[in-house]
């Protein structure tokens, strides 16, 4: 009986003169751009704020404009929000991760 094996998942991370972007950050700018958060997106990818607010850090000084701004607290409390920059590299990992599914997907089949 042949068992099916299913198409290989790589595991994108780019390097950006020493600051590395992978789907963990790419992932924590899309649930900032979900919640209008870090603590938020923070809760939901099960890390702490400081975890959360250090590698937005390093994203913001891997780039020449910040992916993400936030506001402090307040009367009408503080918040996050993705720029339209960082929605472009959340677009453009995305795009580069599928279309690298696919290669490694065409490159594997007759391996299968």
């Amino acid at each position: 009986m042949a068992t099916t094996v299913p198409p290989p998942t790589p595991l994108l991370k780019l390097d950006f003169n020493g600051h590395r972007l992978g789907a963990g950050k790419v992932e924590l700018l899309e649930h900032i751009a979900e919640t209008g958060s870090i603590s938020g997106a923070a809760k939901k990818m099960e890390m702490s704020y400081r975890r959360a607010w250090l590698l937005i850090d390093e994203l913001n000084q891997m780039f020449t404009k910040p992916c993400v701004e936030s506001s402090t607290g307040g009367a009408g409390g503080g918040g996050a929000k993705v720029t339209e920059f960082g929605h472009n590299v959340v677009t453009a990992f995305r795009a580069l991760e599928k279309r690298l599914a696919t290669e490694a997907d065409a490159t594997f089949k007759s391996l299968k």
